[in-house]
């Protein structure tokens, strides 16, 4: 009948056609969408991975794993895209542009597609990444501190007076600059650098040991996860093979998913008295994720502090070591 009328689409009218569509599909025994798992696959599974991959995955030795790693720390320092094509570039890997940006590490073979990795790993999405991050960038970039130059070994001095003449004040402006960091610091002995240093190296380890905690805690849920998705979709297979346990036809044809939904409900069973909520799990993994991105930011900057105390140390050594003992 022709009314005049027109649809008009809103939040409400989806929320009702919605119900309407998942009443019908429990009606007639049909596999409603979780929406909750469908926003958990788009985030955070990784599509393309083989079983060897996956227990690399595990191990954290997979080398998508440490793609992954290196993209989500580069973008933690980078300013903008050209800084950070150039800081994967020091990372070893060569870049292919295209429809779709592709990474090689030097100690790999093929060229491997950021897409692959995760849906937070496309170009587009990589630039609003590092848009975001340098927003709320709250962290000065420093200066590397340089290097003594070793003026009685170095061939450039002996045979330029003008080149040995740069380097002497090149090394007295180093060396001041490493007793102003070192006295920064609250460090006027060899020994204590030392000491330092050795705090630091505790510190980036046990950074390093609650990443790995995380890691374990967000691949049990996952897991987790996954085993309640195939519940929900083969529990109608397996209460009508549950009726009639006898028929071995109907047996046959759905082995594989009667087989799933048995092992996955009996893994489940072990942690849980009750089908875990899915919209629980997505809620707990956002926030396991949200706590892995600040502590893999926290270790990547501890790096750059590392970097900083052994030049101090090499400089001290070098150049300051007698005055600074005195």
């Amino acid at each position: 009948m022709v009314t005049g009328k027109c649809y008009q689409s809103n939040k409400k009218s989806y929320h009702k056609i919605r119900y309407q569509s998942d009443k019908l599909c429990k009606e007639n025994n049909l596999i409603v969408i979780d929406e909750h798992y469908e926003t958990y696959k788009k985030k955070y599974k990784t599509s393309g991975k083989s079983w060897y991959e996956n227990e690399q995955f595990k191990k954290g030795t997979s080398w998508k794993s440490k793609l992954q790693f290196d993209i989500d720390s580069t973008i933690k320092q980078s300013k903008d895209w050209d800084d950070f094509l150039d800081k994967m570039t020091n990372l070893g890997y060569e870049i292919k542009h295209g429809k779709h940006i592709a990474f090689k590490h030097k100690d790999k073979e093929r060229f491997t597609r950021s897409k692959v990795i995760g849906i937070d790993y496309t170009e587009d999405r990589i630039k609003e990444r590092i848009k975001e991050n340098a927003n709320h960038r709250n962290y000065p970039i420093k200066k590397r501190i340089g290097n003594i130059i070793d003026i009685d070994n170095n061939e450039k001095v002996k045979s330029s007076k003008g080149y040995e003449y740069w380097a002497t004040k090149h090394n007295l402006q180093v060396a001041s600059n490493t007793v102003i960091l070192m006295r920064g610091k609250g460090i006027k002995t060899l020994s204590e650098l030392d000491s330092f240093i050795q705090s630091n190296a505790d510190k980036r380890q046990e950074l390093q040991d609650k990443i790995k905690i995380l890691d374990k805690d967000i691949s049990n849920l996952s897991i987790t996860m996954e085993q309640v998705h195939i519940v929900k979709m083969y529990r109608q297979i397996y209460l009508e093979y549950r009726n009639d346990t006898t028929d071995k036809a109907f047996y046959d044809e759905h082995k594989s998913e009667i087989t799933q939904y048995q092992n996955s409900l009996a893994e489940l069973k072990k942690s849980y008295s009750k089908l875990p909520d899915t919209k629980d799990i997505l809620k707990h993994l956002d926030l396991l994720h949200k706590k892995k991105n600040t502590l893999m930011q926290e270790y990547s900057f501890t790096k750059a502090d590392m970097n900083e105390l052994y030049q101090i140390r090499q400089n001290y050594k070098a150049f300051i070591n007698n005055d600074l003992e005195r």
